[in-house]
């Protein structure tokens, strides 16, 4: 598997330790950078000041409620610039309101991910997301 750039969008410290622990014990490819706000998260993407030598990521994991800037409109940030567009976005979230995936979705999400409340599960639905994102589909090239 590809080495890979993973920006993780998200507040909750439970949640960004799992996900770091997923890739630590699994072995799972790739490098997971962690802004904790949607701020932080558009600052990144656009190389802006303290994020000025920020790499590129592969592939985004997103969660939609994020202190300030929304996920939602983090989404609607990426997707709709010509030079972020084609990184996929995978979004976190433990909403299974129906409103919610549609409006991801309509945002051009590339999936959504439910988070389980079962730390095991969470780890395995993360190993699964990498795996396939790594493995199975094409990343796009970067355009560093």
């Amino acid at each position: 598997m590809n080495d890979i750039d993973i920006l993780l969008v998200e507040d909750n410290h439970g949640d960004i330790h799992l996900i770091e622990r997923a890739f630590d014990t699994r072995e799972l490819p790739g490098t997971v950078h962690v802004v904790q706000t949607g701020d932080d998260a558009l600052d990144w993407l656009s190389r802006h000041e303290a994020f000025a030598d920020a790499p590129r990521p592969d592939l985004v994991l997103l969660d939609l409620n994020l202190p300030g800037t929304s996920g939602h409109t983090v989404l609607e940030e990426i997707k709709s610039d010509p030079d972020l567009r084609r990184i996929p976005v995978i979004i976190l979230t433990s909403s299974r309101a129906e409103d919610d995936l549609i409006d991801a979705y309509e945002t051009h999400a590339n999936a959504c991910l439910i988070k389980p409340v079962d730390p095991e599960q969470f780890a395995d639905r993360i190993q699964a997301f990498v795996e396939f994102w790594v493995s199975t589909a094409t990343l796009p090239p970067s355009s560093n």
